[in-house]
């Protein structure tokens, strides 16, 4: 997906209600208060070197820095939500918000803002080396992200 489709993509989330269930649907899964949409998803890695793996998160982070920059243009500058809080929260049964509870198990940083009463955050990750990368768009209520941990 080329950056104006991602941009698209995230306008379109940010003006969708949120249905009162989980729900997933091709790229997007939804849920009360959360959207979270793949816009780019990279190739498993069971077999790579090392040098495949570098290349492919850079050229995520890459993708990641344009669509910030694009963002930014927008909104002004970005909240940086370190999830590692929320991780930890989850790893030991705690509650933590959505969508921050599925985000952290496979990214550790979202890049946010708050439009409109809304929370728009964009980061990457890779749930594990073998994974692929995947360039993410979570939207979900203001607040989201005000409290500690995510929660």
């Amino acid at each position: 997906m080329k950056l104006d489709e991602q941009l698209t993509t995230i306008d379109l989330l940010r003006r969708r209600e949120f249905p009162a269930q989980r729900v997933r649907s091709a790229p997007v899964e939804s849920g009360p208060g959360f959207h979270i949409a793949d816009l780019r998803v990279g190739q498993d890695f069971w077999d790579a070197d090392p040098a495949e793996l570098a290349e492919a998160e850079e050229e995520f982070e890459a993708a990641l820095t344009a669509l910030v920059q694009a963002l930014s243009l927008r909104w002004g500058e970005p909240e940086v939500v370190d999830l590692e809080g929320a991780l930890e929260r989850t790893a030991q049964g705690l509650p933590v918000r959505p969508p921050l509870d599925t985000l952290c198990g496979f990214v550790p940083r979202m890049y946010g803002w708050r439009v409109d009463g809304r929370w728009i955050g964009v980061g990457v990750g890779q749930g594990a080396r073998e994974l692929p990368w995947q360039l993410l768009v979570a939207v979900g209520e203001a607040e989201v992200t005000r409290r500690a941990g995510g929660q």
